[in-house]
């Protein structure tokens, strides 16, 4: 019986490649990589830095073969996690085939755009500027022009900051789809001729624990916002697989007793909201029943550790 290989010959034509997704932190990166590779891969959070570790999204049409590589917003690092994180970033735009630098578009440009524009200004990969958020320009629905032309004001404070390297722009919503066709075509064109890197059904490269462990962030941030910021790591201690349900134990690391206190709440009632927002996430990424206990404990200072980091899985990315 002859077997059919995981990663087909590509046909004539076909065009591959990784593109690297930079910009300041909560622009939309993790967003726009979840509505383009069909699959909520990537978590997302009104909180500013909420991605870690680099992620790569796959999207595969009859065509092209686009690995999108998430990266943590670029900023000035305030402790160890932080330099760790954009290193990495900056590991990432030397090691992909094209760049999609993504602004949001609903507020001009500002100085950490002009920070980013002059960590390109070295690199050799081509660059594409997406302008995110064109849902969330001024709406004026008693002068259209109005609003029109003040969103046409705030793009063209991004068309200055790079019109002296010819990047081409595309305006887009990564929350409501708005463009993304346009954007695909503009990534593709600017591509090699290449092959199947992935089997064309996968949509990510990480392991399911990996984004179990996410899932559980992402509903801290989000329930706790500002009291619990970014001194959070999760990791999952074990994953028992059933016939009729897969039981998860998974630990939540911070840095003080105080935000323990916060992350369990009174009578344990934070924490069940939380285990329970990340189950029903989980269940939909497995495809069915998931039981899930969750434990907190305290490692102070674990963000400062280079040696806690890479325990808690932050290494610096290989160049």
């Amino acid at each position: 019986m002859e077997l059919t290989p995981l990663i087909p010959t590509a046909p004539e034509g076909f065009r591959s490649g990784f593109i690297g997704i930079i910009g300041r932190p909560n622009v939309g990166k993790s967003t726009l990589m979840n509505h383009l590779v069909g699959q909520k891969i990537a978590i997302t959070s009104p909180v500013a830095q909420t991605t870690r570790n680099r992620l790569r999204g796959i999207l595969t049409t009859p065509t092209t073969q686009m690995i999108f590589v998430d990266t943590p917003g670029i900023h000035k690092p305030h402790h160890q996690l932080g330099r760790v994180l954009v290193q990495n970033a900056r590991i990432a735009i030397q090691a992909v085939d094209l760049l999609l630098f993504v602004v949001d578009c609903s507020v001009a440009a500002g100085g950490g755009d002009r920070y980013i524009v002059e960590l390109l200004q070295g690199t050799e990969t081509p660059i594409v500027l997406g302008l995110n958020k064109a849902d969330q320009q001024i709406q004026d629905r008693a002068n259209p022009e109005m609003a029109g032309s003040a969103g046409h004001d705030l793009d063209q404070t991004y068309a200055t900051l790079v019109e002296p390297y010819s990047w081409p722009l595309v305006k887009f919503s990564a929350l409501t789809g708005l463009g993304l066709e346009e954007l695909q075509q503009i990534l593709s064109d600017r591509l090699d001729p290449g092959p199947y890197y992935y089997p064309p059904d996968l949509v990510t490269d990480q392991p399911e624990r990996f984004i179990m462990g996410e899932l559980i962030r992402e509903q801290i941030l989000l329930l706790t916002r500002e009291e619990v910021p970014h001194s959070v790591a999760v990791v999952i201690d074990r994953v028992e697989e059933e016939p009729e349900i897969t039981r998860i134990l998974a630990t939540i690391c911070v840095e003080r007793d105080s935000q323990k206190g916060i992350l369990i709440g009174k009578g344990g009632s934070m924490l069940k909201t939380i285990g329970s927002a990340a189950r029903e996430q989980m269940q939909k990424l497995i495809a069915g029943k998931v039981y899930l206990e969750l434990f907190v404990k305290v490692q102070p200072k674990w963000r400062q550790s280079r040696s806690r980091l890479a325990e808690l899985g932050y290494r610096v990315e290989e160049e």
